[in-house]
């Protein structure tokens, strides 16, 4: 009767999940097991966001082991060590795990390998994150992509990948499981409970992955090419935390995406952008496996001589509490805060506001939405805020500075998503909503509007800070 370990990490779900498919097909006996080892994915371990969010995860998964007379196994320490302490408390002969793909984890995970086949243990590891592994795509000339669009098109050569795979029949335990810490002792919980907009936005776990999965086909996915850009609008799959924390995986909503659409999914308009922001998402992790560090160093070396402005903690306080005096700004910073997630469109304005008209390094941003975001993914965060600052692989052109004033009126016209994020500006009529500064006295007095006591004056002005962004960049550039 052999018995096997299957270590869970960012794979938090059951269908679709090659690991424990194999196991449960290849052995007799199956222990499910989480290792709670943060320090080993530093500097880049979870932030408060992603914390909270894998609690929820975590709960979810063990709550479907159980319905299958199966549990998750939980501890904490040393991932060696504690592998090592199972297989000699359970007598496992074989340990699975589905790859990852962060430089910090790629090395601790080739580490236990090595030392588990040495002593003695069968290792075997697969991709369930990813429709094309990192290593696998490049150029003729044998060179990784810097750029999207070749990228995509060789993946596409790859694609439409394998199904999913099925759920396991059966998940068996051994009679007698070693003990489990508790999922509270991990402490992944705040303490302070600033998570209540979270709780009301989102439903952590498999089941909710495939909820939102269903609603985005059903709903959203015709007219996703023009609804993708507006964020007061549900026109977005809003899967990207499922997708890091693998409560669902890329080939699953490429299943759901091509059913929907019988089977031709690229020759829809709706569908095939959709698709086409998953290649994003597998050209970023593309980026972060051939260049380990850009996390924390410019693509681009150039760049790291840019003159980023002194004494810029004012500044980054208001972005972070979103009191910057700029509408659209301040209301995805505030969504941020309270849902611990932001739309694209305004994941890229409220970045260019910081980086270029505020000149306050990209690294600085990173590690805020690092730290807020319950989709904080080092390969997404590293690629989006590099291409924001213009340093990195296919990056935005330097010269690109996002006004968020013209953006609002593009992006929000009837300025809904101002309004919900921003009640004390409720009232005011919608060109004024966007440059609230500006209010005239009249309108003032019929609203009881005062800019600067209701609502903060901008902290920097847009014309001024544009031109000085942009002779930072002359500089480096000659």
């Amino acid at each position: 009767m052999s018995t096997a370990l299957v270590w869970f990490r960012r794979d938090l779900r059951l269908c679709d999940n090659p690991a424990l498919y194999e196991a449960c097909v290849t052995h007799d006996h199956i222990i499910p097991v989480y290792i709670h080892a943060p320090a080993e994915e530093a500097p880049w371990q979870p932030g408060g966001a992603s914390c909270w969010w894998l609690q929820q995860s975590l709960a979810a998964l063990n709550q479907i082991l159980c319905e299958r007379d199966s549990r998750l196994l939980i501890r904490r320490g040393n991932s060696l060590s504690v592998l090592r302490d199972l297989i000699r408390e359970t007598g496992a002969t074989a340990v699975y795990w589905n790859r990852l793909y962060e430089p910090a984890i790629i090395a601790r995970d080739k580490t236990i390998k090595a030392a588990l086949q040495q002593d003695g243990l069968q290792v075997n590891s697969s991709n369930a994150a990813l429709l094309a592994e990192p290593w696998t795509l490049r150029k003729d000339n044998g060179e990784p992509y810097q750029v999207f669009t070749p990228f995509w098109k060789a993946s596409l050569r790859r694609l439409p990948p394998a199904a999913p795979l099925p759920v396991a029949e059966k998940i068996t335990s051994p009679a007698v499981q070693p003990a489990s810490d508790s999922l509270d002792s991990l402490e992944l919980q705040p303490r302070i409970p600033w998570y209540t907009g979270m709780l009301d936005a989102w439903q952590p776990g498999e089941e909710g992955a495939q909820q939102r999965l269903a609603h985005f086909c059903d709903h959203l996915l015709q007219d996703y090419h023009n609804t993708r850009n507006l964020p007061a609008v549900d026109g977005v799959s809003r899967l990207s935390p499922h997708l890091h924390f693998g409560e669902i995986s890329p080939r699953q909503i490429w299943a759901a995406v091509s059913a929907q659409c019988d089977g031709n999914p690229l020759e829809r308009k709706g569908a095939e952008t959709y698709l086409r922001e998953l290649g994003w998402r597998e050209f970023a992790h593309h980026v972060l496996y051939h260049w380990p560090h850009t996390p924390e160093q410019p693509m681009q070396e150039r760049f790291a001589a840019y003159p980023w402005r002194n004494n810029t903690a004012e500044l980054l306080a208001s972005w972070q509490q979103g009191r910057t005096g700029y509408p659209l700004v301040d209301a995805g910073m505030r969504e941020l805060w309270e849902t611990g997630w932001m739309h694209n469109r305004v994941r890229m304005i409220v970045a260019s506001w910081l980086v270029k008209n505020c000149r306050i390094p990209w690294q600085d941003g990173e590690r805020w939405f690092w730290d807020t975001l319950v989709d904080a993914d080092l390969a997404n965060n590293t690629l989006g805020w590099q291409w924001t600052a213009g340093c990195g692989t296919d990056a935005a052109p330097y010269f690109r500075v996002f006004n968020p004033v013209r953006q609002s009126e593009q992006f929000d016209a009837d300025g809904v998503y101002i309004r919900r994020w921003l009640p004390a500006l409720a009232r005011l009529p919608t060109p004024w909503l966007y440059r609230p500064w500006e209010t005239p006295k009249a309108i003032q007095q019929e609203t009881g509007f005062k800019p600067g006591i209701n609502y903060p004056l901008p902290v920097i002005d847009l014309k001024t800070s544009r031109a000085e962004a942009l002779a930072g960049y002359d500089r480096i550039r000659s």
